[in-house]
């Protein structure tokens, strides 16, 4: 304690790094305010409907990244999502259509292109998710007297045009902070919003072992000792299949590829490529089986009725299932492994006993499929893991912070963050926050 207390001392004696991280931190307290901001014309009063139909599932989901301002009919109600939409339509397109492909190769001027062209998909993205999220407010409970100015033209045009306003206000609020502050800011916008909902999460918790009798402290302390040993296992787990990820790696010379000069190098490899998108792509599917089952009858609606159900055996096994499918896919497209051989044969380097080109192609491609195998599986275990400890009487709001997307992003982004910090104290001589900072030399 002393020494960590002694750390953020080091770190304040730093006028830049202070600078930044104040200046995140102030970023981030603006967005926050903003997502309390109820759209003009609707009565806040009048929301608890909407707030109980979007606590779970992919709107629970969606609410989460917003920090509850999906929930609450704010402008900034879609929060960051378009542009993270965006992002992901730009990147898939960059694997068919040439001229991104040209733009990728363009080094920082490319990148200046696609970020523009990610920026102006993001506001028309926002435009079709808002008219969307506009249509479905009174389906999901919002009642009529709640419509305080009407739902006329009016209503809808200053409404749009305001959802949009908020997006965009997100996104630079996200550029600001990767560019001036620390840390990646899309991720951190999504992090703050998440925490966000921890309070109220655990409130309403704690106010249901209380009415549910005697024992109601225990229960919340057993289950916050859970909560944590969770954390704890999954980063111990994390830890213990990375090194055996590690260990494979080397065992089969893909990190020992030679250079021109004799060097051997190690090629960054990583155990789950994919991060978090698996889960949501997953999820995205899993709502169409309710979609079905409202338009089908007799067996066929039992049977998308029980895949529809969150908390069923059949829709989690086929979520989990879904989650190593995509996590394949998404690597697949994100990691290139015949332009990396393509780079390594440009450069001199090489795989010792393989040869340039396909050879070395086809080997990455059969390491890099073995070693996401038991991140897929460790990433779709605890996707499920809210959905396991609901049987054992957990809020519904509150499971959602035992596992799945919510614990994965606060977690990485987290870690992410700290890295940073750790290279500006390592770059003036102190210890970092993380021992193991600054021994990594490699990351597979």
């Amino acid at each position: 304690m002393k020494k960590f207390i002694q750390t953020l001392k080091e770190i304040w004696s730093i006028d830049e790094l202070k600078g930044k991280i104040l200046l995140t931190l102030g970023l981030m307290a603006v967005y926050r305010f903003m997502a309390q901001v109820t759209l003009p014309g609707i009565d806040p009063l009048q929301l608890t409907a909407l707030g109980d139909k979007t606590s779970s599932g992919l709107l629970g989901l969606l609410s989460a990244f917003t920090g509850g301002a999906f929930s609450r009919a704010s402008i900034m109600a879609l929060g960051i999502m378009p542009y993270i939409s965006a992002s992901i339509v730009v990147q898939l397109m960059g694997i068919a259509v040439p001229y991104l492909q040209k733009l990728q190769k363009d080094g920082e001027s490319g990148r200046n292109k696609i970020n523009q062209i990610t920026r102006w998909l993001t506001i028309g993205i926002t435009i079709v998710q808002g008219g969307a999220y506009l249509t479905s407010l009174p389906t999901l409970g919002i009642p009529q007297e709640a419509y305080l100015l009407g739902q006329g033209g009016m209503f809808w045009i200053s409404s749009m045009i305001l959802l949009t306003a908020g997006t965009v206000f997100a996104m630079w609020l996200g550029e600001r902070i990767t560019e001036k502050g620390i840390g990646n800011g899309i991720s951190l916008l999504i992090m703050i919003g998440i925490i966000a909902r921890f309070p109220g999460a655990f409130m309403q918790e704690f106010t249901s072992k209380y009415a549910a009798g005697s024992g109601g402290f225990m229960m919340i302390l057993l289950e916050i000792i859970v909560w944590l040993a969770i954390i704890m296992a999954s980063i111990l787990l994390v830890t213990a299949v990375r090194k055996v990820a590690v260990q494979y790696a080397r065992r089969t010379v893909v990190g020992t590829i030679d250079d021109a000069q004799g060097a051997r190098q190690y090629i960054p490899l990583k155990l789950n490529s994919a991060g978090v998108m698996p889960i949501i792509f997953a999820q995205a599917i899993m709502f169409v089986p309710g979609l079905i089952a409202r338009n089908s009858d007799g067996f066929l609606q039992t049977v998308f009725n029980s895949l529809s159900d969150f908390n069923s055996w059949g829709y989690n096994i086929l979520f989990c299932l879904l989650i190593i499918v995509f996590s394949y896919f998404y690597t697949a497209i994100t990691i290139p492994t015949n332009k990396m051989a393509d780079d390594l044969k440009k450069s001199g380097g090489f795989i010792a006993g393989i040869r340039p080109g396909i050879e070395t192609a086809e080997k990455l491609d059969s390491i890099l499929s073995k070693i996401t195998l038991p991140g897929s599986i460790f990433l779709a275990l605890l996707a499920v893991f809210p959905a396991i400890v609901v049987h054992f009487g957990v809020q519904q709001n509150w499971a959602m912070f035992y596992g799945g997307t919510s614990l994965i992003i606060m977690v990485g982004v987290a870690i992410d963050t700290i890295q940073q910090i750790n290279s500006y104290l390592l770059n003036r001589h102190y210890d970092g926050l993380m021992k193991t900072g600054t021994k990594r030399r490699a990351t597979i």
